[in-house]
């Protein structure tokens, strides 16, 4: 396997993770409520901002959490998209590149929890 290089990687990495996602029992109904038939704007926000983060070419601009505040999350939930996200790297890349979009998705996962649970909206 190889390290995430360009956009190709990027739209690898978010269409296997949010195939999971869609699939699962628990935040398949989430997504899938609020995205309903979006999705393909949905995952194009999705390509723009994971290429801004980690190959630092500025295609996104905005808040990520301000579209999540108002969804019904928890904990529980943002520990299976952690696992559904770490498993469809590992099912993919492998590198430095990799490893910091883990890194960087447990980190927003973090923040994301610490500001629903202090209502910071």
């Amino acid at each position: 396997m190889e390290d995430i290089t360009d956009r190709k990687d990027i739209e690898l990495m978010v269409d296997t993770f949010y195939t999971s996602v869609r699939g699962d029992t628990i935040l398949g109904p989430i997504f899938n409520g609020v995205i309903q038939d979006n999705w393909t704007t949905h995952l194009d926000t999705m390509y723009r901002f994971w290429q801004t983060v980690l190959l630092h070419e500025f295609a996104y601009k905005g808040s990520p959490f301000t579209p999540h505040r108002k969804l019904p999350i928890e904990e529980h939930h943002f520990d299976r998209w952690l696992y559904h996200f770490n498993t469809s790297m590992d099912k993919n890349f492998s590198g430095k590149i990799a490893e910091e979009a883990k890194w960087r998705a447990s980190k927003m996962a973090q923040m994301f929890m610490y500001k629903l649970s202090n209502n910071n909206i």
